[in-house]
C-alpha cells in the first residue's frame, strides 16, 4: 500500500498547506509507510522558481506535475494554473495509482477531489479527502462566487459528490464536520483531526538569544506580531486601528511578517496614516522560523467570523509552539477563541474592537509575569493537544487500519474468504 499526498505545494515550499502536508508525509515515512506526493513545480510566493519534476525529499518520492505558472496576481491566471494542475493530477492518478493505494487529496487547488475521484476509483485505490479549506463556501462567503449562480451550485454538488466517493473525510475542526453533516454528508465518513505544529522545529527563543530581534532593532520594544498569509479571510482593520491608538507609545512595535493578496493594501494604509510603529518583513526561511515567531511578545491571529466553518488559521498552532500569547480577532465563540479562553493563553476581540485590542496589548506589555504565564500555557497546549506526534499518531493509526483492510481484501480475492 502506497500513501500519495496530492496538494499543489510541497516542501521546500513554506506555505501553510505545504508545511502541513509535507510534515505529515515525512513523519509517516519515518514510521515505515511508503509515501509519495504529487505537487506543482512552483513556490507559493514565487511562481518564477521552477522545482525539479522528480526528486526524493525526506524519503518521500515527489512528482511535480506540469502546470502553468501565471501566479496569484490576477484571477484569470490563477484559474488557468488551477485548471492545468487539475488536468495533470487526473492523468497522473490514472497512470500511476495501484490497487490498495491511499490518495490523500487536499483542497489546494479547490475541488481537486472532484478531478481525482474517478481515476482513484478506476485504479482500485481509496481517497481520503483532507479538507483544509471548505470550497466553494469560502468563495461564497467572501463574495467571490454567488451561491445562486450556476457555477456556485455546480461546485457544491460536485464537491459533495466527490466527498461521497471518499473513504474518509478529514476536517480540522468540529464546526466544519458538523456543517458537512448538516448538509447531508455521512457522519461515519467524517473525522475531526486537528492541525498541529512541530514543537521541535518551532520553540520559544528568549529575546536576548534572538538574532532576528536584534537585527531588526527590536530588543527594547514590546513587539506585537502577525506572521503568515495576508489573505482575504483575515481582518487587518482592527490591527491597524490598535496601531493608530498606540502610535504614541514608542516602546510598542507592530511586526507584520509574510505575504499575500492583502499585504500591498495593508502597506498602503500604513503609509497613508504615517504609522511609524508598524514594520513589514518577508516570510522567513524555515530554518529561522522559531526565531521569527519568537520575535513577537504576542501574536495577532484573525479570521472573519462567517468563515469559522470553512477555515482554521494554521498560524495559531505555530504561535502556541513559540510559547507566545494569542490576540485573536474574530468570532468570540469560534475555534481559536475557545482554545485561547480554555487554555488562558491570550484574549479575543471582535472585528472593529480596536480599543479593546489596544487595551489587551498594553496589559500584556505592563504585566510581564502574566504574559509569561500565558506563554507557558500556550506551549503546554501545543504539547498536550496540538502536537505533531499526537497528530501523526492519529493519522498513522488510520493508515494502519487501511493497510490491514487492504491485506485482508487481497487475501480474500486470492484465497477466498479468510477463515
Amino acid at each position: 500500500m502506497k500513501i500519495v499526498f496530492a496538494n499543489r505545494y510541497f516542501s521546500p515550499d513554506q506555505s501553510a498547506t505545504s508545511r502541513m502536508v509535507s510534515g505529515l508525509a515525512f513523519a509517516l515515512r519515518r514510521r515505515g509507510f511508503d509515501v509519495a506526493a504529487i505537487a506543482s513545480r512552483t513556490m507559493h510566493d514565487n511562481p518564477n522558481i521552477e522545482l525539479p519534476a522528480d526528486e526524493v525529499v525526506g524519503g518521500v518520492t515527489v512528482k511535480r506535475l506540469w502546470a502553468t505558472r501565471f501566479g496569484r496576481s490576477n484571477i484569470l491566471g490563477r484559474a488557468i494554473d488551477y485548471l492545468t494542475f487539475h488536468v495533470s493530477a487526473f492523468f497522473w492518478c490514472l497512470a500511476n495509482l495501484e490497487k490498495g493505494d491511499i490518495c490523500v487529496v487536499c483542497t489546494d487547488p479547490p475541488l481537486l477531489s472532484v478531478t481525482t475521484a474517478l481515476p482513484i476509483r478506476w485504479r482500485g485505490a481509496r481517497m481520503v479527502n483532507w479538507v483544509m479549506d471548505l470550497f466553494p463556501e469560502v468563495a461564497m462567503e467572501l463574495g467571490m462566487l454567488s451561491e445562486k449562480s450556476i457555477a456556485g451550485r455546480l461546485s457544491k454538488v460536485a464537491r459533495d459528490w466527490s466527498m461521497r466517493k471518499s473513504t474518509m473525510i478529514v476536517c480540522p475542526t468540529a464546526s466544519m464536520a458538523s456543517y458537512l453533516a448538516e448538509h447531508g454528508l455521512d457522519e461515519d465518513r467524517l473525522s475531526v483531526m486537528h492541525h498541529w505544529s512541530d514543537g521541535e522545529e518551532i520553540y520559544p527563543v528568549f529575546p536576548a538569544d534572538n538574532t532576528l530581534r536584534t537585527r531588526w532593532g527590536l530588543q527594547e520594544k514590546f513587539v506585537v506580531g502577525y506572521s503568515g498569509n495576508f489573505g482575504r479571510a483575515h481582518d487587518f482593520s482592527t490591527l491597524i486601528e490598535a496601531a493608530v491608538l498606540l502610535s504614541d507609545h514608542d516602546d510598542i512595535r507592530f511586526l507584520l511578517i509574510g505575504g499575500g493578496q492583502q499585504r500591498a493594501h495593508v502597506e498602503e494604509i500604513v503609509r497613508n496614516r504615517d504609522l511609524k510603529n508598524v514594520t513589514f518583513k518577508p516570510l522567513q526561511p524555515s530554518e529561522h522560523i522559531a526565531e521569527s515567531l519568537s520575535t513577537a511578545d504576542a501574536h495577532i491571529v484573525s479570521l472573519i467570523p462567517r468563515l469559522e466553518h470553512c477555515i482554521v488559521p494554521s498560524k495559531f498552532y505555530g504561535v502556541l509552539a513559540a510559547g507566545r500569547p494569542t490576540l485573536f480577532i474574530g468570532d468570540g465563540n469560534g475555534e481559536v477563541a475557545r482554545v485561547v479562553a480554555s487554555a488562558d493563553c491570550g484574549a479575543a476581540v471582535r472585528i472593529g474592537e480596536g480599543q479593546r485590542l489596544a487595551d489587551h496589548i498594553l496589559r500584556l506589555k505592563n504585566e510581564p509575569a502574566h504574559r509569561a504565564q500565558m506563554g507557558i500555557n500556550a506551549r503546554h497546549t501545543l504539547d498536550t493537544v496540538f502536537s505533531r506526534d499526537r497528530a501523526v499518531g492519529a493519522w498513522s493509526d488510520v493508515m494502519h487500519q487501511f493497510r490491514q483492510q487492504s491485506a485482508a481484501s487481497s487475501q480474500t480475492s486470492v484465497f477466498g474468504p479468510a477463515e
